[in-house]
C-alpha cells in the first residue's frame, strides 16, 4: 500500500549545503592545510554505504580522506548494533581515541549510526567517554554538516538521536566509493519485520523504496564509471515496492536493472524467505547480467524456534524455495545465516539445523551465537541453556559447514570459470583476488593491469574459503 514518503527536499539540501560552506570556513581560517579525515565503518553493508554518503558530506564540507586516524582532525565511528560483539568493538576502538585527544585537543570525534540511535548507548557514550564530541543515530545522517557546524562553533557536545523515526530517503547526497570495480547501490532502507532478536527495524525505521527511476539513473551512472559489479541493497530486498503501489516489485526493479546498457553484474542482499518467489528465482534465470547467487538467512532449522523467531515461514516452505531456486537456476550459489542458542533452543532443535544444513549444503555460511538486544521481545525470553553449552553447538555447527564448503569448493578444481579481478591478494603465492559469478573468492597470479577486468581462469585447487587457479590465455 503506497504512503507519504520523506525525501530531502531542495530547500533542505541546500541548508546543508550551506553549513557544508560554513564548516571549510572554519577549517580554512584554522588550519594552513586541508583537514582530514578519518571514517570507520562497523557492520553490515548498509552501514558501508551510509559512510560513503558520510564521505561525500567531507568532500563538500572541504576535508580529504585518510586511513591514519593520527593524521585525522576528525574521526568518524559509522556503528553497528546488530550483535553485542560489534558494540564492544566499537567502545574498544572509541576507547583508544582518548590518547589521540590529549595530543590534539582539537580533533573532533564522532561517533554515528546504528548503536547511537539506541538511547541507552546514547547515554553511556555521554557519561563514559567525555571526549566524544558529537552522537546522531541513523536517522540523523544527512544533518552531519550542520551537527558539526555547531560543535565547532558553540564548542559543546552535540547529541542527535531523535530525527525523524519513519526515517528519510536520502535523496541529493553524493556518495565517495572506495576503489575497485564493485559498488554498493541501495534501492531501500529499514525493516518491517521485527524478527524478535533484531534490534534493526527500531534503529533504522520503516521500510522505505527509493524511486525505481533514480536506482536506474545511479546504476547507469556507476556503469558509465567504470563499476563492474553492483550490489543492490536493503535489509529485505524482496520487500522493494511493497509500500508503493506505484513502484514495480523487485523481481521487476531486476528486469529493469537488467535492461541497463553496459558490461556489469548484478546482485543483491539481503533477501527474506518469506518474501521470496518462484517470480523472483525465474527473473534471476532469465537476466543475463544478474549473478546466480542469493543470500537467504535460514537462521534456525527448528519450526518452533522459527516461530519464536517470527520468521513466518517454516523448514519445508524454506525448503521449497531452495528446490525451486536451483531448479531454475542449476549453477545457484547459496549463503546463509544461522543463529546458534536463541532463548529456549533445546539440543534436540539445534540437531535439526545440522540437519537442515546437510540437506540443503550451502557454500557458505554466516554464523553467529544468539545476541541479547535490549528492546527486542527476545531479551524478556528465558534462557536456561548456558553459554558455554550454546558454544560447543556451535563449533558444531562450524565444523559441518566446514567440511560441506570445501566439498563445495572442490567440486570447481578443473573447471574454468569467469572471474571478475577485484584487488590484491594477501596469499604470498597469488597476486589478485576476484569473484566468479557465483561470489566464489579467486586467488589468481597476474599482473595488476587485471584489476577490473574479466578473465577466464582455470581452477587448480581449493579450501574452505577459496578456490585458487590461473589466468587462461
Amino acid at each position: 500500500m503506497s504512503r507519504e514518503q520523506i525525501v530531502l527536499t531542495r530547500e533542505e539540501l541546500d541548508l546543508q549545503q550551506e553549513y557544508a560552506q560554513r564548516v571549510r570556513q572554519i577549517y580554512r581560517d584554522r588550519l594552513p592545510r586541508q583537514p582530514l579525515a578519518c571514517v570507520t565503518t562497523f557492520g553490515c553493508q548498509q552501514n558501508e554505504a551510509d559512510s560513503e554518503l558520510i564521505r561525500g558530506m567531507l568532500i563538500d564540507m572541504g576535508f580529504g580522506l585518510t586511513d591514519d586516524e593520527r593524521r585525522a582532525d576528525l574521526l568518524i565511528f559509522n556503528t553497528c548494533a546488530i550483535r553485542e560483539h560489534a558494540e564492544m568493538r566499537v567502545f574498544g576502538n572509541v576507547g583508544q581515541t582518548s590518547h589521540y585527544k590529549k595530543e590534539n585537543p582539537d580533533l573532533v570525534i564522532c561517533v554515528c549510526g546504528c548503536m547511537p540511535q539506541q538511547p541507552q548507548v546514547a547515554d553511556k557514550i555521554k557519561q563514559s567517554y567525555p571526549y566524544v564530541d558529537i552522537v546522531f543515530g541513523t536517522h540523523a545522517l544527512w544533518q552531519f554538516p550542520r551537527l558539526l557546524y555547531r560543535r565547532l562553533t558553540e564548542k559543546k557536545r552535540v547529541f542527535d538521536i531523535s530525527g525523524d523515526q519513519q526515517g528519510r530517503i536520502l535523496e541529493g547526497i553524493r556518495p565517495v566509493r572506495k576503489e575497485g570495480p564493485a559498488a554498493w547501490l541501495s534501492i531501500m532502507y529499514g525493516c518491517n519485520n521485527f524478527c524478535s532478536y533484531c534490534i534493526v527495524p527500531y534503529v533504522r525505521g520503516r521500510e522505505r523504496s527509493r524511486d525505481p527511476q533514480v536506482i536506474l539513473r545511479e546504476l547507469k551512472e556507476l556503469v558509465d564509471e567504470g563499476y563492474r559489479d553492483i550490489t543492490l541493497l536493503g535489509q529485505n530486498v524482496n520487500s522493494y515496492g511493497l509500500d508503493r503501489e506505484d513502484y514495480p516489485d523487485f523481481a521487476g526493479l531486476l528486469e529493469l536493472c537488467n535492461n541497463v546498457p553496459g558490461d556489469f553484474r548484478i546482485r543483491f542482499m539481503t533477501s527474506h524467505p518469506k518474501d521470496a518467489t518462484p517470480r523472483l528465482f525465474e527473473t534471476m534465470a532469465r537476466c543475463e547480467k544478474v549473478c546466480h547467487a542469493i543470500h537467504l538467512p535460514v537462521q534456525c532449522g527448528s519450526d518452533r524456534v522459527l516461530r519464536e523467531m517470527n520468521r513466518r515461514y517454516d523448514v519445508k516452505r524454506y525448503l521449497e524455495l531452495v528446490d525451486y531456486a536451483r531448479k531454475c537456476m542449476p549453477d545457484l550459489t547459496i549463503t546463509s545465516d544461522i543463529i546458534v542458542g536463541f532463548p529456549g533452543e533445546t539440543e534436540e532443535e539445534f540437531r535439526e539445523t545440522l540437519e537442515l544444513l546437510e540437506r540443503v549444503r550451502f557454500d557458505s555460511l554466516f554464523t553467529f551465537i544468539y545476541s541479547r538486544r535490549e528492546g527486542t521481545r527476545a531479551a524478556s525470553m528465558p534462557d536456561p541453556v548456558s553459554r558455554q553449552e550454546k558454544q560447543r553447538w556451535f563449533d558444531r555447527l562450524l565444523q559441518v559447514q566446514n567440511r560441506i564448503s570445501r566439498e563445495k569448493n572442490a567440486e570447481y578444481v578443473g573447471r574454468t570459470v569467469e572471474v571478475l579481478v577485484d584487488g590484491v591478494s594477501e596469499d604470498p603465492d597469488f597476486d589478485l583476488t576476484g569473484r566468479t559469478r557465483g561470489f566464489k573468492l579467486v586467488h589468481l597470479r597476474g599482473g595488476r593491469e587485471l584489476i577490473g577486468r574479466t578473465v577466464e581462469a582455470e581452477i587448480t585447487r581449493s579450501s574452505t574459503v577459496a578456490l585458487f587457479g590461473k589466468v587462461k590465455a
